[in-house]
């Protein structure tokens, strides 16, 4: 029953879409080739033309939104989620589609008005789904669409899940009551004792219930098979919470497997991905090319007032530790005397460090010295946005000083990161450092990198980043 209904969910969700994406189109159409908004009165094609694309939107549309997960349930899911996944897919969506034109040399297809249907779908589909996703929840809270729960386990683990059901109305669950072998029939904290395991198949017999959550210690393995195969028999959905949940590290559990059999990584990443690691990796090459492009003749500039201002070589290198704790060169403008880089390998370089040429001062306080790390970016070693590496001889010194301090070392290092740009650089405090990196390889998204990105602009106009 509960499938089918969500079959029937699903549906109406395709059919919302298609009409969301047609509508898109259409309205593209109209600003482009009738609102007074465009009079050039340029019009290659008739509508016709561009109803015909409807053909190929429509079920590339629909595979990629079914790649991004929106047509998984709801219930469990928070709209940030949802609302990242639509704007990618419609930008994955409106990339291949225009590729495919640009490839069959479908030219006479205005660009305007494909831009315009992209930031259209993208707007009606978050409306969409947000409006669906409010009366879903006011219907919840209301007492409609609500699955009701038996809870196997009446200890802290079963009344740790009890009290996040209870505290969200929203979610749309309500406690039926729990199954234990060790409380009487009674309550606890307001939800009743129905029982114990060994009367499992009466109870589900006597009430009607959606699901069955089983919250006992993994030292139960025996009762948890027997509750299990009376939840088969009976035809219900049956979910385990491990009793070791307190173990996993950040803001999620990400689970895996290897051939068959489930892993539980304790700390999810989500630059393990591989789509995602995909996403960044292929942005960190397009942004570095276009940026060394664009900087090009500063760099040329910058090169020869190094070399003008100090003697010794226009680049420093330095070996860094970047990710998978490997070892890398990174390269920078050199901004001291050349006699001074041997000092500057074990201390950290001051505001107003008298190592620092007066040409390197300033490259450094509007981090100019910098920009050949993009060829780092482009080599692999770095990202643009990431933890900043550290030298072997700080990483040794630090990892015996904070616990987590090596999880940085997950992902790649970045030219600038959320630490950075939070005020904590250079010689600040390596704790409040490493929570913020931390944050940052828990909480990636590739918005959280375009928000650093700009954030880095304003840290160096401010404060000479």
């Amino acid at each position: 029953m509960i499938k089918s209904n969500q079959r029937f969910f699903n549906l109406i969700l395709v059919l919302f879409d298609v009409c969301v994406v047609t509508a898109a189109l259409l309205f593209a159409w109209y600003i482009r080739f009738v609102s007074p908004f465009f009079d050039d009165g340029m019009r290659t094609m008739n509508l016709g033309a561009y109803l015909d694309l409807l053909v190929i939107i429509i079920p590339l549309y629909l595979i990629l939104f079914i790649t991004f997960g929106l047509y998984q349930p709801y219930r469990k899911q928070q709209f940030f989620k949802e609302f990242r996944e639509i704007i990618l897919a419609n930008i994955i969506g409106i990339t291949i589609l225009m590729s495919f034109l640009f490839t069959t040399k479908s030219i006479h297809f205005s660009r305007y008005m494909l831009g315009i249907f992209f930031l259209t779908s993208t707007v009606l589909m978050i409306v969409e789904r947000g409006s669906i996703r409010k009366i879903l929840r006011m219907a919840r809270e209301r007492g409609f669409n609500i699955k009701y729960i038996i809870i196997v386990g009446a200890g802290s683990i079963g009344q740790t899940f009890a009290a996040k059901v209870a505290g969200d109305r929203q979610l749309g669950y309500k406690v039926t009551g729990y199954v234990d072998d060790y409380y009487h029939k009674s309550d606890k904290d307001g939800i009743p004792i129905l029982g114990t395991t060994r009367e499992m198949n009466e109870i589900l017999e006597e009430y009607q219930v959606d699901e069955v959550i089983i919250a006992l210690p993994n030292t139960s393995y025996k009762r948890i098979d027997e509750v299990i195969d009376i939840c088969e028999y009976q035809g219900i959905k049956t979910q385990i919470i491990p009793d070791y949940f307190h173990l996993i590290q950040g803001t999620k559990a990400y689970f895996d497997e290897l051939d068959g059999i489930p892993l539980i990584n304790t700390r999810y990443i989500p630059l393990d991905q591989p789509l995602n690691k995909w996403i960044k990796r292929a942005l960190d090459i397009m942004l570095s090319l276009i940026i060394l492009i664009l900087v090009s003749p500063i760099m040329i500039i910058t090169a020869i007032l190094v070399k003008v201002t100090s003697p010794g070589p226009i680049i420093y290198k330095q070996i860094r530790v970047g990710m998978g704790r490997k070892e890398f060169w990174i390269y920078k403008f050199r901004s001291m005397r050349s006699d001074a880089s041997i000092p500057g390998e074990i201390g950290w370089t001051t505001e107003n460090d008298p190592r620092k040429t007066k040409f390197g001062a300033f490259i450094r306080k509007t981090s100019i010295d910098e920009l050949p790390q993009f060829v780092n970016v482009l080599k692999g070693d770095m990202s643009i946005v990431g933890p900043r590496p550290e030298r072997p001889h700080y990483v040794t010194q630090f990892q015996h000083e904070i616990p987590k301090y090596m999880i940085k070392h997950h992902v790649r290092p970045g030219i600038t990161g959320w630490a950075q740009v939070q005020g904590w650089r250079g010689d600040t405090s390596i704790h409040k450092r490493i929570e913020c990196d931390i944050e940052y390889i828990e909480k990636w998204t590739l918005w959280f990198d375009v928000k650093v990105f700009f954030m880095t602009f304003k840290a160096v106009f401010e404060s000479g980043y």
